[in-house]
């Protein structure tokens, strides 16, 4: 006797069933424009299951926060161990899964919790990477290299934050598995492009202008107006 092929989130427990459907929900709608009801509809349950699992939309999104976070900074922290280069933090992410990539694509516009967790756990993997590698040029603890770190997770997370834009100039989805290695070859090519550039005669004026410290100049004292 043939049985009916599963059904997504089918062979989940009631509460993963619940979770998976609410980061699609938040990530489509955000934590304000997702409902319970539309929650509970996607997960093919009763609203009263996920109070029961969830206590409310607040507690389902401390879930979805907590497991996304998890599953993406894991494979983050993997790829430190491994040896991984830092420029491709971002795209090692986005192999944890589609649906928590999406929510915290999401999460980072809305300034939510998991968007600050995120981006501060991105940063201080970014920073010990640096000063392991450079630790002449970045000093561990060093203002210069906490800049450096929260500039480049910034650049990185912002392929996130802006996927819609990036879509629409590559003509395909960069948050879709199939397409996800175009960021990091992209990325790798990008760092190529600009150390050549920068250790030309243009790039070397350019690297001059800036203060060594990062420091912008004291501007001039305003002129005093004198009567004639």
């Amino acid at each position: 006797m043939s049985s009916t092929p599963p059904t997504p989130h089918e062979d989940l427990t009631g509460r993963a069933r619940i979770r998976d459907a609410a980061l699609e929900v938040f990530a489509q709608r955000g934590v304000r424009g997702a409902t319970v009801q539309a929650i509970a509809a996607a997960a093919g349950v009763s609203t009263g299951l996920i109070r029961h699992h969830f206590g409310s939309k607040e507690g389902l999104r401390e879930a979805c926060d907590a497991y996304a976070i998890g599953a993406l900074l894991e494979q983050a922290r993997r790829g430190m161990e491994e040896d991984a280069a830092a420029p491709g933090f971002a795209a090692s992410m986005y192999q944890a899964g589609g649906a928590s990539v999406r929510y915290l694509a999401r999460a980072l516009v809305e300034g939510s919790r998991a968007a600050s967790d995120l981006f501060d756990a991105g940063a201080d993997l970014t920073e010990r990477f640096l000063a392991e590698r450079w630790p002449d040029r970045y000093p561990a603890g060093a203002r210069s290299t906490r800049d450096a770190a929260a500039v480049m997770s910034a650049m990185h997370l912002g392929t996130l934050v802006l996927h819609t834009h990036m879509s629409r100039r590559m003509g395909a989805d960069p948050l879709a598995p199939e397409h996800v290695p175009r960021i990091g070859t992209a990325m790798v090519g990008i760092y190529t492009s600009m150390a050549d550039f920068l250790t030309g005669e243009q790039g070397g004026r350019l690297a001059e202008s800036l203060p060594a410290d990062g420091t912008a100049p004291t501007p001039p004292p305003p002129r005093e107006n004198s009567d004639e």
